[in-house]
């Protein structure tokens, strides 16, 4: 994990973890922009629900190497598990589980530094949209997703902290009082299918590391 500052509030310095993911959910414009697959970003979930899971396919969305916590610039993209019963569809839902995947590393590795589990996990940005992706996030991690109300929290966060600097807000306590949840999303799927659903992604994962060879 990557250490960062938070914010900075009356002379008080709160840090934060960042785990720091190559290609998320920009593995979708790959579909759309690489294969062709999809005309816009917006048509990937309804692309991936056409199958009830990923038929046994698994996307490694390492395009441009994997970041935390494998932090491998060897590592290259692998699609795995194709057949002839396989389509664009499973292609779709391999690449949204590409992303819960590597959500589930980072936040192991953030559980093993601070030595406590984390207990829920709130999103934004324009792949939490999804609520394909955000239900199989909450399957993978089994803790509850919340949604924000607000897709863009960064600039939400950014008016709190200009609210405060000029009193419209009368401390962080207030603020921690408005949260904006849209929805949230609890596991449905059983442990066994977790399980192997998992053992799938790190085998896919071992193919794709170290993929390239280091130039001496």
């Amino acid at each position: 994990m990557v250490t960062t500052i938070g914010w900075q509030i009356n002379g008080e310095t709160t840090y934060a973890l960042e785990g720091s993911i190559f290609t998320g959910g920009s593995i979708i414009q790959w579909l759309r922009d690489g294969l062709g697959i999809i005309k816009s970003s917006s048509e990937v979930e309804a692309l991936a629900s056409k199958v009830p899971d990923n038929g046994g396919v698994y996307l490694v969305p390492a395009l441009t190497g994997l970041g935390a916590p494998h932090w491998d610039q060897y590592a290259r993209g692998t699609i795995l598990g194709l057949t002839r019963g396989s389509n664009a569809s499973h292609i779709a839902r391999a690449a949204l589980e590409g992303i819960a995947y590597q959500t589930n590393d980072v936040l192991k590795a953030m559980q093993e530094d601070l030595g406590s589990p984390i207990k829920e996990l709130r999103v934004d940005g324009g792949a939490s949209v999804d609520d394909l992706l955000m239900q199989f996030q909450a399957d993978i991690l089994g803790i509850p997703v919340f949604r924000s109300a607000i897709a863009e929290t960064t600039a939400l966060g950014a008016t709190y902290l200009a609210g405060l600097a000029v009193g419209f807000w009368k401390d962080i306590n207030e603020i921690k009082e408005q949260k904006l949840v849209s929805k949230c999303f609890n596991r449905e799927l059983d442990t066994n299918s977790i399980d192997l659903l998992l053992k799938g992604w790190n085998k896919a994962l071992t193919k794709a590391q170290n993929w390239i060879e280091p130039e001496n």
